[in-house]
């Protein structure tokens, strides 16, 4: 008997079904299920994993943070511990009955890991089966794919496995090490604990030193003389030629000396065109996820979920060149029956030739990113269907003919000052067609020539400042760490989740809290190794040295041990000088704004009898000015005062989405909020989002 592994329990289903030469009988191994069936005239049964059966982690001696010294983990034993016992089980039970086993675990460092894994099982049950091992690699969760894959086994690497583990176990010693350190030094413990890692560390400290750049930031007025011109149809928007005035009074001058009219001094056009993108990478897919609003974490999940029920390919790649075996047009087939995208499917497939786009990065482990079988909408969540949708328009895109756009520049004279207005519009659409994320509308300006004269229907000057540099979004970190070689393609969307979670930042664009900042800074005063991502970056070099036989997994391991001996000697020394920097931050996120009564600050506190927090002046006991504040989710001062009532605003992050109040029940704002809400419950309707908000504190502070 064949027994084949896949990475999940779908995964095993589909290729069952893709293989069989017959029925497919099911069975299952406690909640464990299994699919039995014959392929090339023998008994397979294939069974899927839940990722990772096995997890790094130290024995038990070493669990109390308390009393064990954190540096006594960086030399302790790692420990491979069963995370799966059910499925470990299942593994194991099954590979006694069998004589050849074949892993078809995701094809990349970590699917190639969880393989090495659950062989390990396989040996312990059945000793025989080590001599007995193929691998079975593919890209797409396909009929094609999945039977060319079994009709071409390869070897396990072994490499690629020990790059894999090696991850695993430098991000266990750092992470758990320094994690230690930085909670035992700041004496936060449980769930309020401050986490500390080797990509995660690194990636904080880009976004606190944007935000040290944007605090630093000081602002410059300038002013813009602007102009509404009309020439019989609606009007359009024409700016004074020299942008921007330093001076108001230069800006003044300028507005005053419009006149009534505008005369046409110059009428220029240019074309441009606007080539296909290239075919979605990991990088660019969750960078345009992010830009049509879903999170990267969240994009890699349904990507994965897709993937493994056949609609897209592999979605973890760097290569941005579609291979010369991908058949271009069987893809085009099937999307032509795709809602929303068939006709324009349809139209390719009649089209003759199909030259797709090329991207820089070509590899040899996987294809881009594209769609393997057909959706409806019907058939998928609308977040999974809104991902499927990206991943098929992008594909049509890549074989689209390019954009074509008109960019015209109409210049005027008006009491002796310049105004210039210009305007672009689609003259092609090419791939703008079908790839509409990101359009913009088109500009349109009048027909005008050289001595035609238009109304100036109106002009004001615009008083305005420079601005701060951008806040990073989360598909704009996602290239800056691929740049800088931070984490991999799998692993960044997590790191920057773990980054929200642990309460380090919030919003997106990405808005550092105090704890970010000050863990950042004190990182980077006194533990520059781990805030600095050539370290990281070196480290991931070193992983590829693993994967291509060039160095072994256990020196790489050591050198990272070396490294965070040292790291750990600075730290010890500057204990007292990086807690009182944590510190400042934790108290900055707990400080709400100024108290009413006496103009100190409102913390928040705890009730010394049942835990609840509230909002108390620090004076107390001489100020005991109190406000409820919501009982779930994180609370995070914006800095902000109501403008109906003056007291602070916060934000909270909790449910289904964050939410902006302030700490006072009795607002004038709540009130009216109040009298909306039950007259429209009076009236039937549904209440808003923003009501549901604020029942939901009025409930929470309860």
């Amino acid at each position: 008997m064949r027994l084949i592994i896949s990475e999940k329990a779908n995964a095993a289903r589909k290729i069952a079904q893709f293989l069989a030469e017959g029925p497919v009988k099911e069975g299952k191994h406690r909640s464990v299920p299994y699919h039995t069936f014959t392929w090339r005239g023998e008994e397979c049964v294939s069974v899927g994993l839940k990722g990772h059966v096995l997890n790094p982690e130290y024995p038990e001696e070493y669990s109390n943070w308390q009393k064990v010294d954190p540096r006594e983990l960086i030399d302790a034993r790692i420990l491979k511990s069963v995370s799966e016992k059910g499925v470990a089980a299942a593994v194991r039970s099954l590979a006694k009955k069998a004589d050849r086993v074949i892993i078809a675990t995701d094809f990349d460092r970590e699917g190639e890991l969880i393989g090495v894994e659950a062989l390990s099982l396989a040996f312990e049950a059945n000793p025989a089966l080590m001599d007995h091992v193929e691998r079975a690699r593919f890209s797409a969760l396909t009929k094609g794919e999945v039977t060319r894959a079994f009709e071409n086994l390869v070897e396990v690497s072994r490499e690629l496995a020990d790059a894999g583990e090696a991850r695993q176990d430098i991000d266990l010693i750092w992470g758990a090490t320094l994690t230690r350190w930085v909670s035992r030094a700041v004496k936060r413990y449980g769930s309020a604990f401050l986490s500390v890692g080797r990509v995660q560390s690194p990636t904080l400290v880009l976004i606190a030193e944007r935000e040290l750049e944007r605090r630093a930031f000081v602002p410059e007025p300038y002013w813009e003389v602007e102009a509404r011109l009309q020439n019989g149809g609606g009007p359009f928007v024409a700016r004074h030629a020299r942008g921007r005035f330093k001076e108001e009074a230069e800006a003044r001058r300028a507005l005053e000396n419009l006149s009534e009219t505008a005369v046409v001094t110059e009428v220029r056009q240019r074309e441009a065109t606007r080539p296909a993108p290239a075919p979605f990478n990991t990088t660019a897919f969750l960078t345009a996820a992010a830009n049509i609003g879903v999170s990267p974490s969240r994009a890699a999940r349904i990507a994965e979920d897709l993937y493994t029920e056949g609609y897209i390919s592999y979605p973890r790649t760097d290569n941005t060149v579609y291979p010369e075996s991908l058949d271009l047009r069987e893809v085009l087939g099937f999307l032509a029956e795709v809602e929303g995208v068939g006709d324009y499917a349809g139209r390719l497939l009649g089209a003759g030739r199909l030259t797709p786009t090329r991207g820089r990065r070509q590899t040899t482990d996987h294809p881009p990113i594209y769609p393997t079988g057909r959706a409806s909408r019907a058939e998928l969540r609308e977040d999974q269907w809104k991902i499927y949708q990206l991943v098929v328009r992008r594909f049509l895109a890549t074989l689209s003919g390019p954009a074509k756009t008109l960019r015209t520049t109409l210049r005027f004279e008006s009491g002796g000052e310049p105004l210039v207005a210009g305007g672009t519009v689609v003259t092609e659409e090419g791939w703008l067609a079908v790839y509409h994320y990101g359009r913009r509308r088109d500009e349109e300006l009048p027909r005008l020539s050289e001595g035609d004269e238009v109304r100036v229907a109106e002009a004001e000057l615009l008083a305005k400042e420079t601005q701060p540099p951008g806040r990073y979004g989360q598909g704009r970190l996602i290239r800056l760490m691929e740049d800088l070689g931070l984490g991999t393609k799998a692993t960044r969307p997590g790191i920057i989740q773990n980054l929200y979670d642990r309460g380090y930042i919030h919003g997106d664009p990405i808005v550092p809290t105090e704890t970010g900042m000050a863990v950042a800074k004190a990182l980077k005063d006194f533990a520059s190794e781990i805030a600095s991502h050539e370290m990281t970056a070196r480290l991931e070099k070193s992983m590829d040295a693993i994967s291509e036989g060039r160095v072994s997994k256990d020196s790489v391991v050591e050198e990272s041990r070396e490294l965070l001996r040292r790291v750990y000697d600075h730290l010890e020394s500057s204990e007292e000088k990086f807690a009182d920097i944590v510190w400042n931050g934790i108290r900055g996120d707990e400080t709400l704004g100024p108290c009413p009564n006496c103009g100190r600050n409102l913390v928040v506190r705890r009730n010394r009898r049942n835990r609840k927090r509230f909002a108390g002046c620090e004076g107390y006991p001489e100020c005991r000015t109190t406000f409820p504040l919501p009982q779930k989710g994180d609370i995070i001062p914006l800095g902000t005062a109501c403008e109906a009532c003056g007291l602070p605003e916060i934000k909270v992050l909790g449910g289904r989405r964050p939410w902006v109040t302030c700490i006072n029940m009795d607002c004038p704002k709540k009130q009216e909020q109040r009298r909306s809400r039950e007259e429209t419950q009076a009236g039937g309707e549904e209440p808003s989002e923003g009501q549901r908000d604020r029942k939901r504190l009025e409930k929470s502070t309860t």
